[in-house]
This record gives C-alpha cells, sequence and structure tokens, in this order.
C-alpha cells in the first residue's frame, strides 16, 4: 500500500530492561525490511485506575524516559523521528527530551482525553504558540508539519 505509520512501545509496567531492548531491536529490524516507519514513540505506562497502581506500583520517573529516549534515538538511528510525547511528558520534560534523542514533541492537540482518563496529570492541550516557545526555549527550532512529516511551516 506504501502507507508509512508510526510505531511505539510502552514500557514502564511488567517489562524487563532486556524486553525494552529487544522491543526497540524488533522495530529496527522491521524498519530495515520495510522502511514503513516515519516515527517512534516511547509511552510511558501509567498506573493509575489499574491493579498496578493498587499494588502501587508508580510512574516511571522522568530520568527513566529520558533515557528511554537516548536509547530509542541510538538504536533506532533507521528511523527518523523519535518523540518526545509532550501529554504523556509534559512539555517541560519534553523539551528536555529534544536534547536526549527526540526530535519532536507531537504537536499539537485541541483536547486529549485517553490518556487523562487513565490518570495522566499534564496538560490536556497546548496551543501552537505555547509549543513554538517551549521548542525555542529548549534551543531548537520549531517545525510544523503534517501527519506524516511533511514540513508545512518553521517558525523563525
Amino acid at each position: 500500500m506504501g502507507l508509512r505509520s508510526t510505531c511505539t512501545m510502552l514500557y514502564g509496567h511488567v517489562e524487563t530492561y532486556e524486553e525494552r531492548v529487544d522491543h526497540l531491536l524488533r522495530l529496527r529490524e522491521q524498519q530495515d525490511r520495510t522502511a514503513g516507519f516515519v516515527a517512534f514513540i516511547p509511552l510511558a505506562f501509567h498506573p493509575e485506575n489499574t491493579v498496578f497502581e493498587r499494588r502501587g506500583w508508580r510512574h516511571t520517573t522522568g530520568s527513566e524516559d529520558l533515557k528511554m529516549l537516548a536509547l530509542s534515538r541510538l538504536m533506532l538511528d533507521n528511523i527518523e523521528n523519535v518523540k518526545a510525547y509532550w501529554i504523556m511528558m509534559g512539555m517541560p520534560l519534553a523539551a528536555v527530551g529534544l536534547h536526549f534523542g527526540a526530535n519532536d514533541v507531537q504537536g499539537t492537540v485541541m483536547r486529549e482525553t485517553i490518556f487523562h482518563a487513565a490518570g495522566a496529570r499534564t496538560e490536556t492541550e497546548q496551543k501552537i504558540e505555547q509549543l513554538v516557545r517551549f521548542v525555542r526555549e529548549a534551543g531548537r527550532i520549531p517545525v510544523q508539519r503534517d501527519s506524516v512529516h511533511n514540513v508545512i511551516r518553521r517558525f523563525a
């Protein structure tokens, strides 16, 4: 079909570090075979409202999230874009993630509800101006892209 998509990995729940690496290797191999992924998005598990919360499980730490971004960038050098998903991480940590291998903060979302229904505590929306400011303050050049990552606009 020729359609490209994103790939993801949920981490911070029941998997081991070795299983995280194995997952990334499998994504890398799939990308080598198909060139079908336009971006990778690591997604930290949110234990709220799950059996894991009742067992005392906690969120991943910011340090763990940044390490996951760095590892993803190093292992998935054949996938052009690694996203620090601000909806999951919060915009301040996502902006720091731009220095840990991410090159994308996953753009504007008018009103996110899925992660927040599961207990996420980050902002539910960001205006373009806010995203541009965070990216600039991180020392990067903000770029608006479409859903297949074509550049629409660069912010000077």
